[in-house]
């Protein structure tokens, strides 16, 4: 049975280990050992299997005892290098931080450990999750383990969690942790042919997480299939006090209430997503997605998101707005990298220390951010963008009087190759532009898996839903799911 564990998805490890047809201990020696026959992938930055099989070992224990386990008992996950690990290396996937071990666990690891998680290591990423393809990280590209019918070309595997999809495409992990703010979970799922749920803004807590825009990022759960998600979102979810925008709201059992039955509900389809550009194979498969929500009992409605076209510019404002801000605390004073040049003064050890530490995209978005918050430049386009994520929002909030959730396509276009879009920050922005409103207006939205196209790439479709309804969008996901049949997996060629 231990060869075969790796194939298996987070509720039957989970219910595997409950039941004893296998350790904890022996979960995470099968994960641990395709972990460590995967390197030419580079999905993770630090590598911890004593850390798993220590934890595993804890689990075993708990269930000899006769205890009762955890949601997520002796499954081994992948961390994503954003979230802060008591003694394990969290570096965001930059220089700046390289080193860097935390003393404290973020929220949101500290739920998953207590739940019986195991944590086979941190995962790369866009560096401060900032970008979408992997190509950002000071640790080096992530590759996707999917390859074109024919060919031996490379694919980028989305990002800002890259590392987190490409990982759980490979079967190095059943599951892991990724972060959202326009796009970071839901696009590089569907690039990769996994399932990604980004929830309500304020439904996990971002303590302990390393900042990139305060008012948009959100832990969320990452999986091969809906049912994975829920189980590991419930893990994750729930009010902390340490967090100021944490909703102090009951998080539900998602797992138990999942149907795919949607009777009585009503799906909106947004004009305003049939965009120029659009692939012709993704905008087939939209059609196709609303066909497959019709025969789950679904009303199929015509609704209007007029302001979407807004979304992508004033996402570019204000979250650039944001991490100057956030960023400002890279220093070289406190911790992280320090650089001295001889004679340095306190200016000079400043710029030196951000000018090695931060890659090319960090430094372009700290540099936008600068620009629009200067004197006088922030009520023209700071003040500007905020306007627009107010009507962004009450377009949604107008939406919900017709319809319970919404169907977009998750991505314009399947993965591309890595070096194809890096030349053009406008293009490589674009890839989050169905992304962004969901996030703009902190509403649920997952991706899944739906379709190949004729290269034989994973495409995505998308289901936003109202606030704190996570369980529409899960049950409206499913229901895709059930119909879309999806079981393409990547060959292995590393």
């Amino acid at each position: 049975m231990t060869s075969d564990i790796t194939e298996l998805g987070v509720a039957a490890i989970r219910d595997g280990v409950t039941q004893g047809e296998f350790t904890a201990v022996e979960a995470a020696q099968a994960f641990n050992a395709r972990v460590a026959a995967a390197k030419p992938l580079n999905t993770f930055i630090t590598e911890t299997p004593e850390q798993a099989i220590e934890q595993a070992k804890a689990v075993d224990e708990t269930r000899a005892a006769g205890k009762p386990l955890g949601k997520m008992a002796g499954v081994p996950i992948g961390m994503k290098d954003l979230f802060c690990t008591k003694g394990v290396q969290a570096a965001a996937a930059s220089h700046i931080l390289e080193g860097f071990t935390p003393p404290y666990e973020s929220t949101v690891s500290g739920k998953l450990w207590d739940a019986g998680a195991t944590m086979l290591g941190k995962l790369n990423m866009d560096q401060f999750a900032m970008g979408s393809s992997n190509e950002t990280s000071h640790f080096g590209n992530v590759i996707s383990p999917w390859r074109a019918k024919g060919s031996n070309k490379d694919f980028v595997p989305g990002g800002s969690s890259g590392g987190s999809s490409s990982a759980i495409a490979a079967r190095l992990c059943p599951a892991a942790t990724g972060t959202d703010t326009g796009g970071s979970i839901r696009q590089p799922a569907a690039f990769t042919g996994i399932t990604g749920i980004k929830p309500t803004y304020g439904r996990c807590s971002r303590w302990g997480i390393i900042a990139f825009a305060s008012s948009l990022d959100q832990a969320g759960a990452m999986a091969h299939d809906v049912k994975d998600c829920a189980i590991m979102l419930e893990a994750m979810a729930g009010f902390d006090p340490k967090d100021s925008t944490s909703l102090d709201e009951p998080v539900p059992d998602w797992e138990a209430a999942l149907s795919g039955d949607l009777k009585g509900k009503r799906v909106g389809i947004a004009k305003e997503y049939h965009m120029d550009g659009m692939d012709a194979e993704i905008e087939a498969l939209w059609d196709k997605g609303r066909d497959m929500l019709a025969d789950a009992g679904a009303e199929i409605v015509d609704i209007s998101l007029p302001h979407t076209k807004y979304a992508l510019p004033a996402y570019y404002i204000i979250a650039p707005a944001e991490a100057s801000s956030n960023l400002a605390r890279y220093d070289g004073v406190r911790y992280g990298q320090r650089e001295l040049p001889e004679g340095a003064g306190l200016q000079d050890m400043y710029a030196a220390t951000r000018a090695a530490g931060f890659g090319d995209e960090v430094k372009r978005r700290i540099m936008i951010g600068t620009y629009v918050l200067s004197a006088g430049f922030y009520d023209a386009y700071y003040t500007q963008a905020q306007k627009v994520r107010t009507l962004i929002k009450r377009d949604f909030e107008q939406a919900w009087e017709k319809c319970d959730v919404i169907l977009a396509p998750t991505t314009p276009t399947a993965a591309f190759s890595p070096g194809e879009q890096s030349d053009n920050p406008i293009a490589m922005y674009l890839n989050d532009v169905f992304a962004v409103p969901a996030s703009m207006a902190g509403l649920p939205a997952m991706s899944v898996p739906a379709g190949i196209n004729k290269d034989g790439l994973p495409l995505g479709l998308q289901i936003v839903g109202k606030p704190l309804d996570e369980q529409g969008v899960l049950n409206a996901g499913l229901a895709i799911e059930e119909r879309a049949g999806f079981t393409a997996k990547p060959e292995e060629w590393w």
